[in-house]
């Protein structure tokens, strides 16, 4: 519902979601937020649940519906506390670290591999053409595969940091 409120042909209302999801990031991390993306993703997430409301009587760009959402969810970010966060110990030597990543790697389960090799191949343009394809090929929206490797991303952070600490010399 949200790509045919953004333009009729699917196309280019992909294009448009890419260009909004883009400008949310960019105008929220000069706000100085460290979790743009995420706050962007809950601003989308929020326009997705309201969009059979207000697609029939809304006026104008529907892009700017989405800057208003992201600037109230940005707005009760900075509003709650934030959590005090644990000391975090020194980070280990560099060759540890890329040791335990590699056996992480390895762990991981034949489409978890493969998915995050062919998520970070390619560059610019390349990349971003893959990651469409990609998508498509799974069944999956751009922002269901970012999800998606996201948690293949905390899996991987999670190992290695198990992993350098088992490492610790006594």
């Amino acid at each position: 519902m949200v790509l045919n409120w953004l333009d009729s042909d699917r196309e280019r209302a992909g294009e448009k979601y890419e260009e909004i999801r883009r400008k949310l990031i960019k105008i929220l991390a000069r706000r100085g937020c460290t979790i743009a993306e995420e706050l962007t993703d809950e601003a989308i997430n929020r326009v997705c649940r309201k969009v059979q409301e207000v697609a029939p009587t809304y006026v104008g760009d529907p892009a700017h519906y989405f800057y208003g959402v992201a600037q109230k969810v940005f707005l009760e970010h900075v509003k709650k506390k934030p959590e005090p966060k644990p000391i975090p110990d020194p980070d280990p030597p560099d060759e540890r670290r890329f040791e335990c990543l590699e056996k992480c790697f390895e762990e991981l389960d034949a489409e978890s591999h493969e998915l995050i090799l062919q998520y970070y191949e390619d560059d610019k343009r390349a990349k971003i053409d893959h990651r469409k394809e990609l998508a498509a090929r799974l069944g999956l929206t751009l922002n269901g595969l970012r999800m998606r490797v996201h948690r293949i991303r905390a899996i991987l952070q999670q190992c290695v940091l198990d992993c350098t600490r088992e490492q610790e010399p006594a």
